[in-house]
This record gives C-alpha cells, sequence and structure tokens, in this order.
C-alpha cells in the first residue's frame, strides 16, 4: 500500500516518526514534507497529499499539524477526499469502515506517538464495510458535484 503523508511545522517532528514507523511495517510511503519545522502554511500539504490520494498515486493519506482540524479542512475540499481528523484509533476504524475515509488528519501537538501509531494502524489494516455505508458515502460524493 502506497501512503503519502506531510505536515505543517508543528507537525513536523511526528511525522518523521511516523515516516520511520511506516516503512518498517512495510508501506511505500510517500514523503511529501515539509523538510523541516521551519514555519509553513499546511493548505499547501494537504493539497499535494490530497492530490496523491485523487491521481491515484497513493492509495491513503496521513497529515499532521497542531491539531489535525486544519488539515482535514483543506484537504476535504479536494473533491474525492474524505478526510477525517481522529484522535482514537477506534475512530480511525469506523472512518474507514463507515466513511470510507482516505485521509486521516491527526495532531502532532495533543496527540502522543503511541496513539498516533495505533491510529495508522487502525485507519491503514480497516477495510470499508460498504453495504449500508455505500449510499451515504456516495450521497457524500453527490455533494462534491452540487
Amino acid at each position: 500500500m502506497r501512503v503519502s503523508i506531510a505536515s505543517d511545522h508543528a507537525g513536523f517532528e511526528q511525522k518523521q516518526a511516523l515516516v520511520s514507523y511506516l516503512n518498517e511495517a512495510g508501506y511505500e510511503v510517500i514523503d511529501r514534507g515539509p523538510a523541516s519545522d521551519d514555519r509553513v502554511d499546511y493548505p499547501d500539504f494537504a493539497q499535494v497529499v490530497a492530490q496523491d490520494i485523487v491521481a491515484g498515486d497513493a492509495d491513503r493519506g496521513v497529515l499532521v499539524c497542531g491539531t489535525g482540524i486544519g488539515m482535514a479542512i483543506a484537504a476535504n475540499k479536494i473533491d474525492g477526499i474524505r478526510a477525517a481528523n481522529v484522535v482514537t484509533p477506534n475512530f480511525a476504524a469506523l472512518a474507514r469502515e463507515h466513511n470510507d475515509a482516505n485521509i486521516v488528519t491527526v495532531s502532532g501537538r495533543f496527540t502522543d506517538l503511541e496513539t498516533n501509531e495505533a491510529i495508522l494502524d487502525a485507519f491503514l489494516t480497516t477495510e470499508f464495510g460498504g453495504g449500508r455505508h455505500a449510499g451515504r458515502v456516495a450521497k457524500i460524493e453527490a455533494l462534491e458535484r452540487n
């Protein structure tokens, strides 16, 4: 599985650790930056990861900022993206199972690395449940066309 990942300056340290974690777990990781913890604007990095998903260059995306909230808002502006800001592994699994989320956003300031690793594990191993959830996801996709 190909995973595109990026952060802003607030999420840089955890992004670096999560890149290593994902590589060690055997994922093909596309690190979209930044290359340092110098101040950057999170929408720029959310856009690049979202475009990787839409273009088919990555299967899932991971975005890290101070809270994860700004990254989720920015990524969700791109058609075809269902980004979920999550704080627990259970939320990550449900975002995949019920919403077919293709990007997870996490907090680099308020969530510890061990929890974020567990969130990524749940997000990357949980499949979309389909069934009754498929119709709801289709309605979300229809909102993009309106």
